[in-house]
């Protein structure tokens, strides 16, 4: 019970934020903040792993337009929609991960196969401009009166408590995840595929199991981003430019623990205002080519992300405690 009292007392901190009467401004950045960390978790999950994605637009997307088609046209609400998004997605995801892992699709080649698949979702999405309305987008209809709650369409403090409840359950699925068996059996995996199998480990289903882990929170986090902002656009739900965004958060916090990715997506919302206020429109693709470039250089000087800075200071101490004469380990 004890290891479990500070995450309560966080999330019920979390859950008092709308009575600070913040600004709509901020509230809608915390939204943002924590559904981006939704997505980078779910990334995260895999990537650690050495299952590195670019395409995981392709499920936000996903996840985001099963649910839209299907409140606008047949009116089935988003309480239902979501998880037909979500399973949709994690079919999507299958069929693709399935082949490249019994394949042994690694590495580079697994990224690009990934980042070819986001593109093609994202063709499909404005390819299918009679139901999506394709690169122009396409809004949710507005609920009826006194519908609101159906239509899952809430003001910016009911979707906070929404956005909330949803990064924390990605959070405990990190946590089952780490608990469990399959989290030594793939970083078994990580380190040498061959010689796991050899042990009786059964690469190929464990591989799909964080897949599905994965695809499911970032097709959770696009269902809903999609829900809160009520637009859709394949560019900002699909494309490669959110693909990056997700994996350039996830680097940039520290995939190897929890609340990494949370750190890194407060950096990459902070990064997204403060291009959109210093560029506007004079500069679209700014946003992308940041992210790019930041990308490598936290793969090159900072791999283990801004958590792993705390991490260092962490051990520092105690290093520094060793007696002088003691040997060092």
């Amino acid at each position: 019970m004890n290891g479990l009292a500070l995450p309560a007392a966080l999330f019920a901190a979390l859950a008092a934020v709308p009575l600070l009467s913040l600004p709509d401004y901020v509230m809608h950045l915390l939204i943002t903040m924590l559904l981006t960390a939704l997505a980078g978790t779910g990334w995260a999950m895999m990537g650690r792993f050495g299952l590195v994605s670019f395409g995981h637009g392709a499920f936000l997307g996903a996840g985001a337009y099963t649910m839209a088609i299907l409140w606008n046209e047949l009116g089935l609400t988003p309480w239902l929609g979501i998880p037909i998004g979500v399973a949709v997605a994690i079919l999507a995801g299958v069929l693709l991960a399935y082949p490249a892992f019994k394949l042994r699709v690694v590495g580079h080649y697994f990224a690009l196969v990934t980042l070819a698949a986001g593109e093609i979702v994202r063709i499909l999405i404005v390819a299918l401009r009679e139901h999506t309305g394709g690169s122009l987008g396409m809004t949710p209809a507005k609920a009826p009166e006194g519908g609101a709650f159906l239509a899952m369409q809430f003001d910016k403090a009911g979707f906070w408590w929404v956005a909330l409840i949803a990064w924390a359950g990605g959070l405990l699925a990190w946590r089952m995840l780490d608990r469990s068996m399959a989290s030594k059996a793939l970083a078994a995996i990580s380190e040498d595929e061959d010689a796991a199998a050899s042990i009786g480990i059964k690469v190929t289903a464990e591989k799909l199991k964080v897949t599905v882990i994965s695809v499911t929170l970032a097709a959770l986090a696009g269902a809903l981003t999609a829900q809160y902002r009520q637009y859709l656009n394949p560019e900002s739900l699909a494309g490669l430019g959110i693909s990056l965004q997700i994996v350039f958060g996830a680097i940039a916090g520290g995939m190897y623990v929890p609340l990494g990715p949370t750190i890194g997506a407060a950096i990459t919302i902070g990064l997204e205002e403060g291009l959109r206020i210093g560029f506007g429109t004079e500069l679209t693709g700014a946003a992308p080519l940041v992210y790019g470039l930041l990308l490598v250089l936290f793969m090159l000087y900072l791999p283990r992300g801004i958590a792993g800075l705390f991490e260092r200071r962490a051990k520092t101490p105690a290093t520094a405690k060793r007696a002088p004469g003691e040997a060092t380990a």
